[in-house]
This record gives C-alpha cells, sequence and structure tokens, in this order.
C-alpha cells in the first residue's frame, strides 16, 4: 500500500509538473530566435538587392500590396540588408518561459492567469479560430517600448505629397510606462498602489508651434479591457482639461494622418476588433541598424549625438533605410462599430518581436486608405543608453492617407529608462500642472 501510495504521489507531481510547469523549451526558442536555425529566404531574392519600379514584379511577393504599388508608381525604391536577430530583453524572454503554460482566453476573450511575458509564444494555426485574438493579445502585452519608454525629441511634420512640400512640423515629449505585468524595470510584475487597475499610461505634449503649445494627451488603458480607455486633452490655447469621447480616438490627431487609435500600430481595445489570423510569411519589413543608416542634421546639438534617419521617396513620405526579410505574421482586423471609418485592418506583426511594423488601412468602401510603417533599429546600434535594453526601438513612422496624397512623418530619439516616467506624469493634475 505504502508503495502504491508513493507511485501515486509521483504521478500526480508529475501530471502538475506538465500541466503548470514552465513552457516547453522548443517553444520558447521558436518563437524568440526564429532564425537561430537559419536565415528566412525568398524565391530570387538576395540581400542587398534594391527594388525599384523597374524590377518590383520579380519581388511582388515578398512585399505588402501597398508597397508592391508604391515602388510600381515609383513613389519609393527599397535598399534591402540581411536579416538579423533582434533579441528581445531575457527578462522578458525568461516571463515568458515561467507564466504562459497557464495562460489562456475567457469566453469574453480577455486574458487569464496571466502575469507577465507573451501571452501565446506557441505559433498561430490557421484552424485555431483565436488565433488572431491571440496573436493581437501577444501585441498589447508585448515589449514594444519595454517597461518604460520616453520619445524626446518627437517631430511630426505635416507634408504635401503632390507638391512635396512640408506644410508644418508639431514638435512633442511623448512618455509610456506600463504598470503591470513589468519584466525589465522595478518594481516587477507591478507598480503600486494602482487602486484603478491601469494596465498602461501614455503621455505626451506639445512642445511647438505657439498656437499647439502645451497641448497634452494623457491616456490610460485599464488591465480589463472592456473597459473603455480614459483620455483626456490639455488644450494650450483654453487653458483647461477635457476628456475625449469614445469616437474621438478615431479622429485625425490635431490635424495630422493619424488617429489616436493608430498609435503604435494599433491603440485601441483588444475588443473593439474581430481579429483573424491570415497567414505566416516571409516579408519585407523595416527593421535596421540606426548608426549604419544616412542620418540627417536634425535634432541639432543633442547631449547625445543622436540624429533622425533622412526621408525619402514621394513627398518625403518614406524612411531612407534598409529593410529585412523577416517572419510575419499576417493579421486581419474588422472593427466591430459599424461607424468606425475604417472597415479592415491588415497587419504584419514581426513574428520575432512581436510589434506591429507595417499596417494598411481600408475606408468603409474596402478601398486601401492609409499605409503606416514603422521603422525598428536594434537596441545596440542606437544611443548608448539603451544599449542592452532588448528593446526593437521604434525610430521613424509614417500615416500615408494616399487618397489625399499627403502624409505625417514621425522622427524620433527612443530612450528605454524608467527615470523619466514616474507615475505621478501620468495624471490629469500633472496635465494642469505643466499647462501653468
Amino acid at each position: 500500500m505504502k508503495t502504491l501510495f508513493t507511485a501515486l504521489m509521483v504521478s500526480s507531481v508529475l501530471i502538475s509538473s506538465t500541466v503548470f510547469g514552465a513552457m516547453d523549451d522548443a517553444v520558447i526558442e521558436k518563437s524568440f530566435y526564429p532564425y537561430k536555425d537559419g536565415l528566412p529566404t525568398a524565391e530570387g531574392y538576395e540581400p542587398g538587392v534594391e527594388i525599384t519600379q523597374q524590377n518590383v514584379e520579380d519581388y511582388k511577393a515578398i512585399l505588402d500590396d501597398f508597397m508592391y504599388r508604391y515602388i510600381k508608381q515609383g513613389w519609393y525604391t527599397i535598399k534591402t540588408s540581411p536579416t538579423t536577430s533582434f533579441d528581445l530583453y531575457p527578462g522578458y524572454v525568461e516571463a515568458t518561459r515561467s507564466h504562459s503554460e497557464s495562460v489562456k482566453l475567457t469566453p469574453d476573450g480577455l486574458l487569464d492567469e496571466f502575469v507577465a511575458g507573451r501571452p501565446f509564444p506557441q505559433e498561430p494555426d490557421t484552424n485555431d479560430p483565436e488565433a488572431g485574438l491571440k496573436l493581437v493579445w501577444n501585441f498589447q502585452r508585448g515589449f514594444n517600448a519595454g517597461d518604460s519608454e520616453t520619445i524626446k525629441p518627437f517631430w511630426w511634420t505635416f507634408r504635401n505629397m503632390n507638391n512635396d512640400k512640408v506644410e508644418r512640423v508639431i514638435k512633442f515629449d511623448w512618455h509610456f510606462l506600463n504598470w503591470k505585468h513589468r519584466s525589465q524595470f522595478d518594481p516587477k510584475p507591478d507598480i503600486e498602489p494602482n487602486p484603478g487597475q491601469i494596465f498602461r499610461s501614455i503621455y505626451g505634449k506639445v512642445l511647438e508651434p505657439f498656437d499647439l503649445a502645451n497641448t497634452q494627451l494623457l491616456i490610460h488603458r485599464y488591465e480589463n479591457d472592456l473597459k473603455r480607455d480614459d483620455a483626456w486633452l490639455y488644450l494650450g490655447f483654453q487653458r483647461r482639461v477635457r476628456r475625449l469621447a469614445t469616437g474621438q480616438i478615431t479622429d485625425a490627431f490635431l490635424g495630422t494622418d493619424a488617429m489616436i487609435e493608430d498609435f503604435e500600430g494599433y491603440n485601441g481595445r483588444v475588443s473593439d476588433y474581430e481579429w483573424k489570423y491570415l497567414e505566416t510569411k516571409n516579408v519585407l519589413l523595416p527593421f535596421y541598424n540606426h548608426n549604419e543608416m544616412e542620418l540627417s542634421d536634425n535634432p541639432a546639438n543633442d547631449p547625445d549625438g543622436f540624429q533622425f534617419v533622412k526621408v525619402t521617396g514621394k513627398g518625403g513620405c518614406f524612411p531612407k533605410v534598409t529593410w529585412q526579410l523577416r517572419k510575419a505574421y499576417v493579421v486581419e482586423g474588422r472593427p466591430k462599430d459599424s461607424n468606425h471609418p475604417l472597415s479592415k485592418r491588415i497587419i504584419y506583426l514581426d513574428a520575432q518581436t512581436g510589434i506591429m511594423s507595417v499596417l494598411l488601412s481600408y475606408d468603409k468602401k474596402g478601398d486601401p486608405w492609409k499605409y503606416f510603417p514603422i521603422g525598428k533599429t536594434h537596441s545596440d546600434n542606437h544611443i548608448a543608453r539603451n544599449k542592452g535594453t532588448g528593446v526593437a526601438i521604434d525610430d521613424f513612422a509614417v500615416f500615408l492617407d494616399e487618397q489625399a496624397m499627403h502624409c505625417t512623418t514621425l522622427q524620433f530619439k527612443s530612450v528605454i529608462n524608467p527615470e523619466e516616467n514616474p507615475p505621478g506624469i501620468f495624471s490629469v493634475q500633472n496635465l494642469r500642472k505643466q499647462g501653468r
């Protein structure tokens, strides 16, 4: 009897460790180090080739639909470089290894038993009706800006694609803070107290031009995805704070070609869309090493010696950077709200980093409307302060409205650090204080 009891106990422990133990190493390796056993390939493609209006048909299979058209029309040429590994911060990988085994979706499509790391590191399956939802949760709980990021300086330039004229430049400071599920900076995994159960906060302030100076935006996204975000705008010329209505996140932000919902690729709630995983493919994405690119003269006299990448192409609406052939997950998102200005988004999620690198937006009629590529540099090839942070650093972005022939380019300096993002700046009281 004692022997039988011992055998049962051992068996119970083994079963328990299988169900509740750490994620299998093979799954982790494939998710975070997809190029360990070989780089992605495509028929006829060799890194270093320049894709132009003359040869674009040869590379159509590795271009997103919008970029294929833009190159074919002579708006842009893509210079390519070898694929490199963008290893994420080890603490985020280890959090995935330790906690993702128990993560699941509730009937409402919310995360259950999630602590930190990538919720669903397993390869997506087209037979899984929740595969698209899981991939978007990987993005929302991803490592896009680490636990804490400051973007300063941050220049948004309005450009007319028909006459190549620069219409306006808005200069910001921008701040991001993860309150929960942290794996990089102390405290981990959560900042306390947090009575409102905020998951993430965004704070931005306009520095120039004069007529918009001191305009500020504050967004709180909550742990409960079914709870609507709170957002406030401080209008410098009115010297008052007003709460943004839900529908205003799909309005043009300060006259740019972007909606608040567009920030970082997608800045809405996961539950606001129906998500569908379409395919896994090798595609060209704007990943590169900032310090190896052709840089502009701006900003002048930066204390870190930092300079923006140059712009090029039609209207100066494209980054002068190299693109890499990378493994990507293609996801379709359709808004649930019938009044939404979009019919769908097609999103290219970089498989290794989990970030949204290229987004295609379609208007309510289903016609192509806006293109949003987000350039990413390896954190070890940026300013010295970012070395070792293990973040695919935001380095350049474009909101391109092809129907209006207009774009807003975003050039910026991202810094991964906790010092510039104390929790107190993410408050309505701070909006009033900064606006005085």
